[in-house]
């Protein structure tokens, strides 16, 4: 990757010894039989590799950490999702980890790019102590040409040794596990954790950091597909609310499933693989991701139905967060080889609205766009997430906001500019519950592909439209082929027995709205805020609307 003040990774004899003992670029059906020879992994009567994760079935956020140096001192948005942590912690525990790798009988060394754009890709080596780590890099991230292994020079080190575990007492981190990104010796440590999402989200953040400070590109958690006449669409959605699903379409292309940038000439892809929830997957919900899962993909921390080598998809034994990890090419040419596409016709914002206020989908304006993008809004459902038994608001800025370092702004800002340069059309999506919670369920899947088909064709260009009070944004009120029992749902004002009752649900969701913006974002971009602020405050004090 082309940076300003560009640095070669921290040099040391060490690292060339390494170079020298690690398996490098191992082939792929090697990589598994180590696995299975050395790392207790098995597989499946399709061939996939399932692996155990140990102690940490997810990420641990309180335990990643970024340099804080002349890098990123006056850059990062320090806080709660971005901690700082000293040099010289960073190099204590660099060193400790060369040592380690160094009396390891075997470890495993891979080259590969992160970013399908030739310009911004940044070129990684990635050493791991397992074998099924190694298998990982190679599914989800861009894989070179022969030719291009035998010129490789890394811009980036990343180190994964989850055997090897910090002391807190003396190396300055508060647990035996840790993640450390250094972006001015452009080297990743990671030590205590098998969960291999630690990796991937690594390798996202730091992209997050560099291209939109040194290249001014929007970098995006989103999944992105392309139709058949070239038209792009993104997705942007927390867990759960359908983002793999939707993007994942047998009518479309797929160009990424997670992770994206923004540039000049299009949008590019940063992976060359899917890391898909598997909980209760469904092939004929799913069909693309249940197909993908053959040999050699990883499967994490599923169970196999007792005596067989089935898959027990449905089981949350060891966690509700189990994972597959698959190249883009097990898609079977239903994606886009070259990772790139042009600029988005489309936007979606997902959204698993558990109180029923939002309807199933609306028009936003690129400033409507600019503050649900902020937002981040979904709800957290019973069994998502351990002690969670009711819905809960929650929100993560730009869709991410554990994995975006700079100022969340920042990205909006970028966001806004893009979809003014290139008149991208934008929508919410609510593919939770639209009406009364205590009388309806999650809105049915075909209804929203069909909601999302209306919008990428144009459909809902034409139609007519309607204003939904307290929020403001505008709603179709018909639907071409929608049948009449089904247009109804369009407006959530119809789906509750007494009117009153939505407008209840709508307050308290928008005071919620104003309540985030106000603590987290008025004073970092009071210009683009206040008059949403003012607009459904006056909302808020005004007569109740009449109902339908």
């Amino acid at each position: 990757m082309t940076t300003q003040h560009h640095q070669q990774p921290r040099t040391h004899a060490t690292i060339h010894t390494l170079l020298t003992q690690g398996l490098r670029n191992l082939p792929v059906a090697q990589l598994v039989e180590h696995a299975i020879l050395y790392e207790k992994a098995q597989l499946s009567e399709r061939g996939a590799l399932h692996v155990d994760t140990g102690k940490f079935t997810g990420r641990a956020p309180h335990d990643r950490f970024f340099v804080r140096d002349n890098t990123t001192e006056h850059l990062i948005d320090w806080g709660e999702n971005n901690l700082a942590i000293e040099p010289e912690v960073f190099n204590r525990l660099f060193h400790k980890m060369l040592q380690y790798f160094a009396q390891l009988k075997r470890f495993y060394i891979r080259d590969v790019f992160v970013g399908a754009h030739p310009r911004y890709r940044l070129r990684l080596r990635a050493i791991t102590e397992l074998a099924w780590h190694n298998l990982f890099v190679h599914h989800l991230f861009l894989r070179p040409r022969p030719d291009e292994l035998n010129a490789f020079e890394p811009d980036w080190l990343l180190l994964c040794a989850p055997n090897f575990h910090a002391n807190p007492k003396t190396d300055g981190v508060p647990h035996e596990n840790f993640v450390i990104i250094n972006f001015s010796q452009q080297t990743i440590l990671i030590g205590g954790t098998a969960y291999s999402g630690e990796i991937k989200k690594s390798l996202f953040t730091t992209m997050n950091f560099l291209l939109p400070i040194h290249h001014n590109i929007l970098t995006m958690h989103c999944s992105a597909n392309m139709g058949k006449d070239g038209r792009v669409a993104l997705f942007f959605g927390l867990s759960g609310t359908g983002k793999t699903t939707l993007s994942s379409d047998v009518n479309r292309l797929l160009i990424g499933d997670d992770e994206h940038g923004w540039a000049p000439d299009g949008i590019f892809n940063f992976e060359g693989g899917c890391y898909a929830k598997t909980i209760h997957l469904d092939p004929n919900k799913e069909p693309l991701i249940y197909e993908a899962i053959r040999f050699p993909a990883i499967v994490e921390n599923v169970p196999f139905f007792p005596g067989t080598r089935l898959p027990n998809y449905d089981s949350d034994q060891r966690t509700e967060n189990t994972r597959a990890a698959y190249p883009l090419t097990h898609l079977n040419n239903h994606y886009v080889a070259t990772g790139r596409g042009d600029h988005p016709s489309n936007i979606f914002f997902l959204t698993y609205d558990a109180h029923g206020a939002l309807p199933p989908i609306a028009m936003l304006t690129p400033e409507e766009a600019y503050i649900f993008f902020l937002l981040g809004y979904t709800s957290k459902v019973a069994g998502t997430e351990m002690g969670i038994t009711q819905p809960q608001i929650t929100f993560s800025g730009c869709f991410g906001a554990p994995f975006m370092p700079l100022p969340h702004t920042q990205y909006a800002e970028l966001l806004l500019q893009q979809i003014q340069t290139y008149r991208v059309r934008t929508w919410l999506l609510n593919t939770g519950i639209v009406g009364d919670p205590t009388q309806c369920g999650r809105i049915a899947l075909p209804l929203t592909r069909r909601l999302l088909q209306a919008a990428i064709n144009g459909e809902l260009d034409t139609v007519p439209t309607t204003t939904l009070p307290y929020f403001g944004f505008r709603i179709p009120t018909q639907l071409p082929a929608l049948p009449a029992d089904q247009t109804a749902i369009l407006d959530p004002r119809t789906q509750w027995t007494h009117p009153e009752d939505w407008e209840h649900a709508a307050r308290h969701l928008l005071t919620q709205f104003i309540q985030r913006l106000e603590k987290k974002y008025l004073n970092k971009a009071p210009s683009q805020i206040q008059p949403f602020l003012q607009k459904w405050r006056e909302q808020l004090t005004a007569a109740s609307p009449q109902p339908l």
